[in-house]
């Protein structure tokens, strides 16, 4: 893990604040992907079950 001085060297250079942007970026459509998949999943649990009370 990085200890707080060279976290604070990254920010503080150029290409740093690009890849933390892109961190940013990917923390975002993470978080975006297990709220939508979360609500999925329930969703087709709800399915499968009314198709094994039908059989």
């Amino acid at each position: 893990m990085l200890s707080l001085m060279s976290l604070w060297n990254v920010l503080r250079n150029q290409r740093g604040q690009g890849m933390v942007e892109y961190a940013l970026i990917i923390a975002l459509i993470a978080v975006a992907l297990v709220l939508a998949l979360t609500n999925l999943g329930a969703g087709i649990g709800a399915i499968f079950t009314k198709i094994t009370t039908s059989l």
